[in-house]
């Protein structure tokens, strides 16, 4: 990936988007909910304080995040999707 996020930015790659419902009905694509877990594929270094320090991103790559339906700003590159977030948009890791 050729996008490298900047102070306390995460870029995500969303899961894929359930198809089928839990009953087993096939969803046509404008049914289906945006997922709102995906990994980490790259993050930033930090926000930079007031002092000139670098506070660092919680975050690693290769994390399995969970964040809010309507947060961050989705991007395509290289004909694939990504979400950029700001760490405090990002709920929690899973584990």
């Amino acid at each position: 990936m050729k996008l490298r996020p900047l102070q306390d930015r995460v870029v995500v790659k969303r899961k894929d988007e359930e198809t089928t419902s839990a009953g087993g009905i096939v969803l046509p694509g404008s049914a289906t909910e945006k997922p709102q877990q995906g990994e980490v594929v790259a993050v930033g270094p930090g926000k930079k304080t007031n002092d000139g320090n670098i506070v660092p991103v919680d975050l690693k790559v290769g994390d399995h995040v969970v964040f809010g339906q309507y947060g961050g700003n989705t991007v395509k590159i290289d004909g694939d999707e990504y979400l950029i977030l700001n760490e405090n948009e990002i709920f929690g890791v899973v584990e």
